[in-house]
């Protein structure tokens, strides 16, 4: 049974005006009732009463996240992050997982809007290419704070890692190592980080003087970056390209998926192809050989985005002006022993 500042009022034979400025330390109560009253609030267990405070500060303590997936070592790291810093200041995390699905997003930022939470943030779906639900956000004066998918057009801050060095850097690497024709096993046409990983890959066959072939890219047609995705890819790839000696691969399950399919039939990693995944899932240090990858910082990432949606949140309290910001956080290549290192 809850206690309230009547029965301690009662217990005391004090007014309730009295031990509720005896709780909030208010000079005009004396040092000695004031104490009391916390001893006697203690000792009786009670517990102020979260929504007239939410009320009175026009806070209610609670922030909204949204993930495309959970089950997903990055995203489990990013969750970790974020309620690490949330729980220092006191927030209730509320974590939706939208599927990849732009419908369910646009119903997750209605019901997180509808709960008044201070701030969102937010993963972007694959499937999410309009962008009115998020500027409805920024409208409503709610702070958001977008990571890993994003969509540049949205003004607001951001956490991400520069999806285009990374990719550049894992192709250079099959380069550097001998490799002449490299596939790419890339995500869904709509992400911008798939965007951007494509285009790294790109980029670094043509500097390094090797020629873009645009058959050699395999898109993931159903959206989600799973682990039978990379199968069936590795499968097509066996088909229509026996002399391909390197694959650059968007997610770390997608290359164990194509990894396992090789496995399957008779082609060895690294003597015939060479793998380079992304996100340094726990898997791909276990699994056999070992998956050279693209070290994605979730736990720094989601720590960061809180951080920047906590001073927003502050700001905007205080009425100042808030100048969004775009932090862009390190990656490293992972050498592991699907590669000739």
């Amino acid at each position: 049974m809850l206690v309230t500042l009547k029965q301690i009022a009662e217990k005391l034979g004090i007014s309730i005006t009295t031990v509720s400025k005896a709780l909030k330390d208010y000079p005009d109560v004396n040092k000695k009732t004031r104490k009391l009253v916390r001893e006697t609030a203690s000792m009786l267990n009670y517990k102020p009463n979260s929504f007239a405070v939410n009320l009175r500060t026009k806070e209610s303590k609670t922030i909204g996240l949204i993930i495309p997936v959970i089950v997903h070592h990055f995203f489990s790291s990013v969750i970790k992050g974020i309620i690490a810093q949330a729980e220092k200041k006191g927030y209730l995390v509320i974590i939706l997982q939208s599927n990849e699905s732009y419908e369910l997003e646009k119903k997750q930022i209605d019901l997180l809007l509808s709960k008044r939470v201070d701030g969102i943030l937010i993963s972007l779906a694959n499937g999410t290419a309009d962008f009115k639900h998020l500027n409805e956000v920024i409208e409503n004066d709610t702070p958001l704070v977008m990571f890993d998918k994003i969509a540049k057009v949205v003004k607001c801050s951001k956490v991400i890692i520069d999806d285009r060095k990374a990719a550049y850097k894992a192709t250079k690497h099959l380069i550097d190592i001998g490799c002449k024709r490299i596939a790419h096993f890339r995500g869904p046409l709509l992400p911008q980080n798939s965007i951007d990983r494509f285009l790294g890959y790109k980029k670094a066959l043509i500097d390094n003087g090797l020629e873009y072939d645009a058959s050699l890219v395999y898109i993931c047609e159903c959206g989600d970056m799973s682990f039978e995705e990379g199968k069936l890819n590795a499968q097509k790839l066996l088909k229509e390209h026996n002399d391909v000696d390197g694959i650059f691969i968007n997610t770390d399950l997608v290359a164990i998926g194509a990894m396992t399919e090789f496995s399957k039939q008779g082609v060895k990693i690294p003597e015939d192809i060479n793998i380079v995944g992304f996100s340094n899932w726990f898997m791909a240090s276990v699994i056999s050989p070992s998956l050279t990858t693209i070290n994605q910082p979730g736990l720094e990432m989601g720590k960061n985005a809180f951080k920047l949606l906590y001073k927003e949140i502050k700001e905007k309290k205080k009425n100042s002006d808030f100048t969004f910001k775009e932090l862009i956080l390190e990656t490293d290549l992972i050498l592991r022993d699907s590669t000739r290192n």
